[in-house]
């Protein structure tokens, strides 16, 4: 069964994300509602997934990112957001994060985009 780990402020899309995924066969190892928390339970989990939302309080979600490259350079991340410019998507392109899943979540992009990260 393949892990995955919720970073997103909002308690009610990491739950609709939560229902999404365990329904598809993932099991979600943990939720943290801030990038930094999510990147100490990054270290503590070790997810096969992680999703990420991009606007969050403290740091955001490309930062969030960015420190668990640092950690696991091989790390699967797919970006979510409701707010999807242009020059978001160039500065995630330019990290090699072009999965991403607009808000409000599609259920079918969503599995989609954690079905790429695997192959």
């Amino acid at each position: 069964m393949k892990t995955l780990m919720i970073i997103d402020d909002s308690p009610f899309i990491a739950m609709e994300i939560k229902d999404i995924v365990t329904a598809a066969g993932y099991e979600v190892v943990a939720h943290a509602r801030n990038g930094e928390a999510g990147i100490e339970k990054y270290k503590t989990f070790s997810p096969d997934v992680v999703t990420i939302d991009i606007i969050m309080p403290g740091i955001d979600g490309i930062e969030t990112a960015r420190e668990i490259r640092k950690i696991d350079p091989e790390a699967r991340i797919v970006m979510l957001s409701s707010l999807c410019d242009d020059d978001t998507m160039k500065e995630l392109d330019e990290m090699g994060l072009n999965l991403v899943v607009e808000k409000p979540i599609d259920q079918e992009m969503l599995l989609e985009a954690l079905s790429k990260c695997f192959e």
